[in-house]
């Protein structure tokens, strides 16, 4: 059954990240202590990204209230408002300085990298959207200081990280050029270099996945990365090489949706995030493809949001993060 994003939906959505962006606890937090002293709870050492259990579920829920309260406009007045004066009172710039405040501590350059690094600037990036706000010029201290870590790692990066977690490094690529493109042209040639660099010789994936608690497919989110890098003629050529046999249905891994055995266990409740990072993928593929390929495509992305699409409230352990995966894909 073909799925698409609605006010209905958009709504729902919006009330499942309000209700965790501000929720402290459970937390999971990432820092290195150097001492008793560094001991603080979480909206202590994030004055904006406490919520959400952990700090980048938490960018990622503003990023989905304030894209669909441009998105969705008329979702009802209640909501917007709502929704509003909360990004009112925590996007601030005092409470920016704070979050930005925390990387000046010791051992943070791995802090959230690259996945947090990649949120943070597409959520000041959809913030950049909301003129009539300032949250934009408040975030943009945090944001440059991100992207003058990207400046920094990329070039060291020998190898990607093709993991199906928050480690994978095309996944953080396609949310960091969005951003780099509209504020860092240096940042943008070079994200599309490292690209180049990292997957344009891949030939025959095998797509040996999932593993046991990936949100990411490995396959498709390289795939997408080299979406956004190439024109449509160089794509399809990296592409037809990439997965030669795609139109047998192979690699069979990719089209068939993963079962979630427990979704009250954190990492096995990833597998909910794979179904939907998969319909965005395939739904994001399915333009550059010949018909047939690109109707392959979407029917495994139906197929995909199906199996997750009603599980984003099952457990807090999903609750806290899915509907954003769930509004890329739908977005598409």
């Amino acid at each position: 059954m073909p799925h698409s994003l609605t006010p209905e939906t958009a709504a729902r959505f919006t009330r499942i990240a309000l209700g965790h962006v501000t929720r402290e606890y459970p937390h999971k937090l990432d820092q290195v202590l150097e001492g008793p002293e560094d001991l603080h709870s979480p909206s202590e050492l994030h004055p904006i990204f406490f919520g959400s259990f952990d700090w980048h579920s938490c960018v990622h829920g503003w990023w989905l209230l304030l894209r669909l309260r441009r998105l969705f406009p008329d979702m009802g007045a209640a909501l917007r408002a709502e929704v509003e004066a909360l990004a009112d009172e925590m996007l601030t710039e005092a409470n920016a300085a704070g979050e930005l405040a925390f990387l000046d501590r010791a051992y943070t350059g791995t802090f959230e990298r690259p996945y947090g690094w990649a949120w943070l600037l597409a959520f000041h990036r959809e913030a950049q959207r909301h003129e009539d706000r300032d949250w934009a010029a408040n975030l943009a201290p945090l944001a440059a200081a991100f992207a003058a870590r990207f400046h920094v790692h990329l070039p060291r990066l020998t190898y990607p990280i093709r993991t199906g977690t928050h480690f994978n490094t095309a996944f953080a690529l396609i949310l960091a050029l969005d951003w780099a493109e509209a504020n860092d042209e240096a940042l943008a040639a070079l994200i599309r270099a490292r690209a180049l660099d990292y997957f344009g010789k891949d030939r025959d994936c095998p797509a040996w996945e999932p593993g046991g608690d990936e949100f990411l497919s490995s396959a498709l989110t390289e795939a997408l990365c080299m979406r956004r890098m190439l024109g449509d003629a160089d794509f399809r050529a990296w592409f037809a090489a990439f997965l030669p046999r795609l139109g047998e249905g192979e690699p069979a891994t990719l089209f068939a949706p993963a079962f979630v055995s427990d979704r009250s266990d954190g990492k096995i409740a990833h597998l909910d995030g794979l179904n939907l990072s998969r319909a965005w993928c395939w739904r994001g593929l399915a333009d550059a493809l010949e018909p047939e390929a690109a109707s392959r495509a979407l029917s495994a992305a139906d197929a995909h949001l199906e199996a997750s699409l009603s599980q984003l409230s099952a457990d807090y352990m999903g609750e806290h993060w899915l509907a954003t995966f769930a509004l890329l894909a739908l977005e598409r």
